[in-house]
């Protein structure tokens, strides 16, 4: 199936803004997971934990649903393909496991933000699962940062599938 080009601009819009999205609401995750980590302003340090799971929530948890969804649909619809080369599926595979370890990482941060709802947070309290929240941020930062950088890029190299694509092509051209 090959979208239309105006159905292929939408697409493809959708995808970025989506994906961007996402990139932009886990470096504000980051930055507040920083601030959680390090302040010494009990108000600060639960402002941050309450604003992580709002954010976590209502923006990362959507998005990292619509941003692979959108990259499939994008690739379908276009010469791309989802199997045909590597860099798409290279991006599959990191944004499917790292939106699977996103709902894990979300139960976390709903006991730190509840926690921070209800008592006040000193720099000592709850320490490594609050190390745990920065570290996984900055992970999830990084491997958004590695997709994007696949998406500017596309490194050359056909999957088996993408060669098989190409000879059937080159085939049904040559009749």
């Amino acid at each position: 199936m090959t979208l239309s080009p105006r159905l292929t601009k939408f697409a493809l819009t959708v995808h970025v803004v989506t994906s961007v999205g996402w990139l932009g609401a886990v470096a504000t995750f980051l930055a507040l997971a920083v601030a959680g980590f390090t302040s010494n302003d009990s108000q600060r340090v639960r402002a941050a934990y309450l604003a992580m799971d709002l954010t976590g929530w209502f923006v990362i948890v959507p998005l990292s649903l619509a941003s692979p969804l959108s990259g499939v649909v994008q690739s379908l619809g276009t010469r791309w393909g989802l199997f045909r080369h590597y860099w798409v599926v290279a991006k599959l595979v990191m944004t499917i496991p790292a939106t699977l370890v996103l709902f894990l990482h979300m139960q976390p941060i709903r006991h730190v933000a509840g926690i921070a709802a209800t008592t006040e947070l000193s720099s000592s309290d709850l320490g490594q699962l609050r190390m745990q929240l920065l570290v996984n941020a900055g992970a999830a930062l990084l491997v958004l940062l590695a997709t994007t950088a696949l998406s500017v890029y596309k490194p050359k190299g056909l999957t088996p599938y993408g060669w098989r694509k190409v000879d059937e092509e080159r085939t049904i051209n040559s009749h």
